[in-house]
């Protein structure tokens, strides 16, 4: 197995008497990532809350069933949490009354775990999210030059594991994975009435990657009102399919603050999407392909050390623009993301003299690795 960064910080929090909660979309490695972190360990359940007999188990549940239920197991997994109902008060119980048990729930529809966990948990939980692989875990499991080497491939079959360990027929996995998996949460959800408009929401937004993204525009193109547009877009977020940058502002009139951004948070799944896998030298898409990249692995390494960032672009009514602003307690890091090293690229002096507490720095395709720590 490819080792994962945030393995060790999970191990870190077993037995402090809090659940541990591992958010991610379908097949990025979270079932994988326990049983690695799992396989010494004795006296652990598995639970898969997609099995219709494992919701039984929580229903009408008292500590006393539990603890029975459970037996002397000191670990339980609970696969797809987000299938129990009322799982949040479930994993409280558990949490509250059985603090010799150390319980996990994994699931892949933020949208209606999180709903469910925010308030019975509230100081009871550690939570994370596991991506695709990382352009650092990659580096750590096959050195930096021939990471380096796979840029390329990585910028058009992105990082799911299943992708990566696999060399035979990516684009059918892929295909397999954005048809079926990705889609299986959101396409059941109560509030998708629209089935083949998400589809072609997702066909619109994986076109427009790297530019702002207008609701209204996106409901006439594909004959949603702008406000459907949005929730649909908000659920695509909550199952991990794409993420969302706002604009960074203050007071400042000259710039747009409701604008944002939407990228996906695996390049092989949008361009599966859009059903285009030809290779990345003749793509003329290429720019907006690696600033995809770039951010997605700010956001992994990010995350997975816990720095607790904020991510955002900016743009002034006179359409100047930073690619990328990293903030966090005031402080700003600025950077520009071209693919070709050659393009010549300055920070615009609006931002900068309006904001000058900051970094600036060009990322390109021969310097990217230095940044991505």
């Amino acid at each position: 197995m490819i080792a994962r960064t945030i393995i060790k910080t999970i191990q870190e929090e077993f037995f402090q008497k809090k659940a541990i909660v591992l958010l991610g979309a379908r097949q990025v490695g979270k079932s994988t990532l326990l049983r690695n972190l799992l396989q010494n360990k004795e006296n652990v359940l598995w639970l898969d809350a997609e099995n219709p007999d494992v919701s039984l188990i929580f229903e009408n549940a008292n500590a006393t069933r539990l603890q029975s239920f459970f037996g002397k197991n000191t670990v339980v997994v609970i696969d797809e949490a987000q299938k129990i109902p009322d799982i949040g008060s479930k994993l409280k119980l558990i949490t509250d009354h059985l603090p010799e048990i150390q319980v996990i729930a994994t699931g892949s529809s933020a949208f209606e775990l999180r709903n469910q966990l925010n308030e019975p948990l509230t100081g009871r939980k550690f939570e994370h999210k596991l991506f695709p692989l990382s352009f650092n875990e990659m580096k750590n499991e096959i050195g930096l030059l021939e990471e380096i080497r796979m840029l390329p491939h990585r910028l058009v079959y992105g990082y799911y594991p299943e992708i990566v360990t696999t060399k035979n027929n990516p684009e059918k996995i892929l295909i397999l994975l954005s048809d079926s998996y990705l889609y299986k949460d959101i396409l059941l959800f109560k509030g998708i009435r629209k089935p083949e408009k998400m589809q072609e929401l997702l066909k619109a937004l994986a076109w427009q990657i790297g530019s702002e993204v207008n609701y209204n525009e996106l409901g006439k193109l594909i004959g949603l009102k702008s406000e459907t547009v949005e929730e649909y877009i908000h659920l695509l977020e909550q199952s991990f399919v794409i993420y969302r940058l706002n604009s960074f502002h203050t007071n400042q009139r000259t710039e747009i603050k409701k604008g944002k951004k939407v990228y996906f948070n695996d390049l092989g799944i949008r361009n599966a999407i859009i059903n285009d896998f030809s290779p990345f030298e003749t793509r003329k898409d290429k720019g907006n392909l690696f600033e995809n990249y770039v951010i997605n692995e700010f956001i992994k390494s990010s995350e997975y050390n816990e720095r607790f960032e904020k991510f955002y672009f900016w743009r002034s009514q006179e359409q100047q623009e930073v690619d990328l602003i990293i903030e966090k307690n005031g402080q700003l890091r600025t950077f520009e993301i071209k693919w070709n090293s050659k393009t010549k690229v300055k920070l615009t002096k609006t931002f900068a003299n309006q904001y000058p507490d900051h970094t600036f720095t060009v990322i390109n395709s021969t310097n990217f690795y230095d940044y991505l720590d």
